[in-house]
């Protein structure tokens, strides 16, 4: 192997090791966190600015008391849960806020400043408490478990091994676009919306069965 090539891949091994290491939340699960909390937080606030700035807020006030209900007594039973627990640090620079908006999309999702978004769409099938705590709980989940800051810190992991190893290989040219695709990456994608993999999916599940049976709902 080209020792220049080595040197990357061993650079890559070391920053995994001496990476910031997080657990998570309850589940105790080890995680690779490349990213304070404040870069999160100032990347959520915008993804969600510019989320919010093409949405409308729905008007449907039924639904708007019961999301936001049941959002107060899930967050209230997580943080007495973190503080009897002298776990405070989970809950750095997330702040709660509920939303409806108006759209035929079945989906809801929590950014990791804790931003909470439900789409009218999805309400036909959450129309109770219970079921809205099953949604609700696990968007939250995702973020107590810092799942938009792990998935940032693989992607920016493997995307920065694999355009060293370009940049090195290619011409001057190719080095500065390897480059301008790395930061052009990070800004368009915001990192709090890449996908999660199934294994967060799994956790938040899990997680989020947990939490809403803390808030006193029915998991079953």
């Amino acid at each position: 192997m080209n020792k220049s090539i080595s040197r990357i891949l061993m650079f890559a091994t070391a920053l995994v090791l001496i990476a910031a290491c997080g657990q998570v939340l309850i589940t105790g699960r080890k995680q690779m966190l490349l990213f304070s909390q404040g870069e999160i937080t100032s990347l959520s606030d915008q993804a969600y600015t510019e989320i919010m700035g093409k949405a409308t807020l729905s008007d449907d006030y039924n639904n708007i008391r019961m999301i936001r209900e049941v959002g107060h007594n899930i967050t209230s039973a997580v943080d007495r849960y973190v503080r009897e627990n002298g776990a405070e640090a989970a809950l750095e620079g997330i702040s709660w806020k509920f939303d409806l908006v108006e759209s035929d999309q079945v989906n809801a999702f929590c950014l990791p400043n804790g931003n909470i978004v439900f789409y009218e769409g999805i309400m036909p099938i959450t129309n109770t408490p219970d079921l809205v705590a099953v949604v609700m709980g696990h968007e939250i989940a995702h973020a107590l478990a810092k799942h938009g800051n792990e998935r940032m810190s693989q992607e920016v992991l493997v995307g920065a091994v694999g355009q060293a190893i370009s940049a090195y290989i290619g011409t001057e040219d190719q080095k500065k676009q390897a480059i301008f695709q790395v930061a052009y990456g990070l800004g368009s994608q915001l990192g709090v919306m890449l996908p999660y993999s199934r294994k967060h999916e799994y956790e938040a599940d899990r997680l989020g069965l947990i939490i809403m049976a803390m808030a006193g709902y029915d998991i079953n």
